[in-house]
């Protein structure tokens, strides 16, 4: 199969491209990323397929979360390891619930561009280029800063190998054993002040895990785990110099994530960027809004995976909390009557945005678990399964969403909000939605 060259991408229309003003510049970092070695490997996609595979076959549950749009600032140990701990924290809750494997996918090395609804930002009467992530530009909001530079399309590569090479690192030194992940459950079940209604399925998985190491049955595989990347694939120079020819198939491949996603805003079936995605082998994945109809979605799935392949598609719907037991009924019923092999993840992250009187957007913890809730209703209902969660979160004490067991309001988002684009779950509210999903898990499962 044969990539597209950029020129011919750029022809079909590709949305929510950066305005590059030094074209010179540009071909040079391209240059440079075409040069560097793989982040990631064909094989390693191919692993991932075949775990996304049984996600779509009712047999696993995927965790897909992490940072709304990464920064070069942090990429730091304390920042990556942070991140693991939660989602390996969350993956023990939902796998003991659902008792399935759980699939665990970064929002990670390599989410640093991100669409915006405007191309400029005003402040006080001065306007300037939007702020389209660190893969684009920097966030200060000066002339200087907002300027689009392709040099920090490297940056990215060099950003996202770090991070990569810091994930591996705490996965094979002692971050992946399932003991010390309870164990981190544990301490916040004792510690949080909405721990204590967790307190029941946190007892739960400690006699499991004592009843195993009694009876010798503790493998190897409680003591590893298997991690994979993900990103949106939004600026096309960097995912087309990322773009290799696997030795082993001829096969063309993303290496800068194993994973990667067409955003809301760039699914147009004739499009730059569901071409571009077409033609590789990696697993890749869809968002849904209220805009999409089920019309729209099976001639994504057929553009995206014509053999109709298990593990290829997932879709990733974000309807919000008000609209997704209206919407999601009938794209799932029309999907799965067509044929289409996909695995259906939720977001319940950016369907339920809002602006603060103060000017700060945030979400409402309610709202995020209205959605899964509605999702998990309507997969129920049809009898599909709830395939997974696609959520924006941290492993910091960030005030960013208001609402869960911390109650936190409107005036607690001053205080540590970090994000440089949309509002993540914090710590404390990333795992009461575990616990909570958790649930919801056990109800679907009996």
């Amino acid at each position: 199969m044969q990539i597209p060259t950029l020129d011919e991408l750029h022809a079909l229309g590709a949305s929510h491209q950066p305005g590059w003003p030094d074209e010179a510049k540009l071909a040079d970092a391209v240059t440079t990323l075409r040069s560097r070695p793989p982040l990631v490997f064909a094989g390693e996609c191919d692993d991932l397929k075949t775990s996304l595979g049984e996600v779509a076959a009712g047999r696993a549950f995927l965790l897909q979360g992490g940072d709304c749009a990464e920064t070069f600032a942090g990429v730091t140990a304390d920042n990556v390891r942070a991140k693991l701990q939660v989602l390996l924290q969350m993956a023990v809750v939902l796998t003991y619930a659902a008792s399935v494997p759980v699939v665990k996918l970064g929002r990670i090395a390599g989410q640093y561009a991100k669409p915006r609804s405007s191309d400029t930002e005003t402040r006080e009467g001065v306007t300037l280029p939007a702020y389209r992530g660190d893969a684009v530009n920097g966030f200060a909001f000066t002339p200087e800063a907002r300027v689009p530079d392709p040099d920090r399309l490297v940056e990215v590569y060099n950003s996202s190998a770090a991070t990569l090479n810091l994930c591996r690192a705490f996965l094979q030194g002692g971050y992946a054993d399932l003991r010390q992940m309870h164990a981190w459950n544990a301490d916040f079940v004792k510690r949080s002040p909405v721990g204590a209604a967790y307190e029941r399925l946190s007892g739960e998985i400690d006699r499991a895990l004592d009843f195993m190491r009694a009876i010798g049955a503790e493998s190897e595989e409680l003591h590893r785990v298997s991690f994979h990347s993900s990103h949106e694939a939004l600026i096309l120079e960097y995912e087309h110099a990322l773009t290799r020819i696997d030795s082993r198939t001829g096969e063309p491949y993303d290496v800068s994530g194993h994973f990667v996603w067409i955003g809301e805003r760039t699914r147009q079936l004739d499009g730059a960027h569901v071409e571009f995605a077409s033609r590789i082998r990696n697993p890749i994945g869809v968002k849904l809004g209220p805009s999409a109809t089920p019309d729209v979605a099976i001639a994504l799935a057929a553009k995206l995976n014509p053999d109709n392949e298990p593990g290829r598609l997932t879709f990733i719907t974000r309807m919000g909390a008000a609209k997704v037991r209206d919407l999601l009924p009938d794209m799932v019923e029309k999907v799965s009557a067509a044929g289409v092999q996909t695995a259906w993840v939720c977001d319940p992250m950016h369907g339920n945005g809002f602006e603060t009187s103060t000017g700060y957007k945030t979400r409402r913890f309610d709202d995020v678990i209205d959605e899964v809730r509605g999702f998990f209703e309507v997969h129920h209902a049809l009898g599909t399964w709830p395939g997974g969660l696609h959520v924006e979160l941290t492993g910091d004490d960030v005030t960013e969403c208001v609402g869960g067991g911390e109650a936190l309001d409107e005036a607690s988002l001053v205080h540590r909000y970090e994000s440089v684009c949309d509002p993540r779950l914090n710590r404390t509210q990333s795992l009461e939605l575990a616990f909570l999903v958790a649930e919801m898990l056990r109800q679907s499962r009996s």
